[in-house]
């Protein structure tokens, strides 16, 4: 199987099941002497993990991080950087009924056709539960990154959005609520809706907004390696992930040249940002924004019609411990992804400044 790493110069490869002994990953490429700070690593865990609130999973995964390779002293050593996260709650038997059968909009069937064989449990290795892999990873990737602020917010669930701008938003009040957003008026509304959804049985999506703030001019190449392109694949990377926009967007699209360009000021900064922080696919020091779009969970707790592996139709429900909306679990895997590409980007960046 091929594609289970990330990056250029900060690279992250991943390995294990949803249901398998351990999940784990190597990061290449951590320049030596980083002081890390391993709370804010287990509390970027603490975000990501299952079993948080009544509106996500119940499986209870401690999710807690240990570290074989790369650390002395609590430093970095510059040599890769190995850890595990051990799985302790995996309930297996409740997959064992989907063996024989391919779930509507599930990775089954084209896993099997592709590899010829799949660990049904939870959806093995194309589970959502690698992200915790990303999210130490990004955890460490911020620390590289100390005067970055990158921060994530559920800005939508179904029909319900903020309809505030992302500068009228107080960021410390994201972690103040199970849905994380930042507006409480907005979140109270959102976490009613998702608790009636989960009594339904059914599942529903939304949107992740992420905002990167004092990023220096200059990540980014303007050719393939665009800043944005590549803050795109990260994204789209994640799992339920189904669209990307950033800066102006797809609203950009119904505007007119005078409308959308960023008059400059004469200090190089800009007076709009309908940019959203790159031009040409280089960052331009102003404040990168993105949008993320999460399809709705595809396991529904009611019945629905499943291909069997003989080519058959029936009807089956869906069982075990799923996320009603993924959207306040995926805010830390938005943070995580963003972290690796300007990580990699600004390491890059370094080789070019000392040639």
């Amino acid at each position: 199987m091929a594609g289970n790493s990330y990056g250029t110069l900060f690279r992250l490869t991943t390995f294990g099941e949803s249901h398998g002994d351990a999940l784990g990953g190597i990061i290449d490429g951590c320049p030596a002497g980083i002081s890390l700070d391993f709370e804010a690593i287990r509390k970027e865990m603490q975000r990501r993990k299952p079993g948080q609130s009544s509106i996500v999973s119940q499986r209870k995964e401690d999710d807690e991080v240990q570290f074989l390779s790369g650390i002395f002293e609590g430093r970095t050593t510059g040599t890769p950087i190995g850890f595990l996260i051990p799985n302790t709650n995996q309930k297996s038997d409740d997959y064992s009924h989907i063996k024989d059968t391919y779930r509507p909009s599930h990775a089954d069937y084209v896993y099997e056709k592709k590899y010829g064989l799949r660990d049904y449990r939870g959806g093995g290795r194309s589970s959502a539960r690698e992200t915790a892999c990303r999210v130490v990873a990004g955890a460490v990737a911020r620390q590289i990154l100390p005067d970055i602020k990158i921060n994530a917010f559920v800005s939508s669930v179904g029909e319900i959005f903020i309809d505030k701008p992302y500068q009228a938003l107080d960021f410390s009040l994201t972690e103040s609520n199970a849905v994380r957003c930042p507006d409480a008026a907005t979140a109270q509304k959102m976490e009613d809706y998702i608790k009636e959804i989960r009594k339904q049985g059914d599942t529903v999506g939304g949107t992740v907004t992420c905002v990167i703030q004092n990023v220096p001019i200059g990540l980014g190449e303007p050719v393939f390696d665009k800043l944005h392109a590549e803050l795109g694949k990260a994204m789209l990377s994640i799992n339920a992930v189904k669209g990307f926009e950033f800066g102006s967007g797809f609203c950009g699209a119904r505007m007119k040249g005078s409308e959308h360009n960023d008059s400059f000021n004469e200090d190089g900064t800009t007076k709009t940002n309908l940019s959203g922080g790159i031009q040409g696919g280089i960052s331009n020091g102003m404040d990168i924004y993105f949008r993320v779009a999460f399809k709705p969970v595809a396991t529904l707790l009611q019945k629905q019609e499943v291909l069997t592996n003989q080519n058959t139709l029936i009807e089956q429900q869906g069982k075990g411990r799923h996320d009603p909306c993924v959207v306040p679990r995926a805010v830390p895997i938005v943070e995580a992804m963003a972290a690796l590409v300007l990580a990699d980007f600004y390491l890059i960046n370094k080789i070019y400044q000392n040639h």
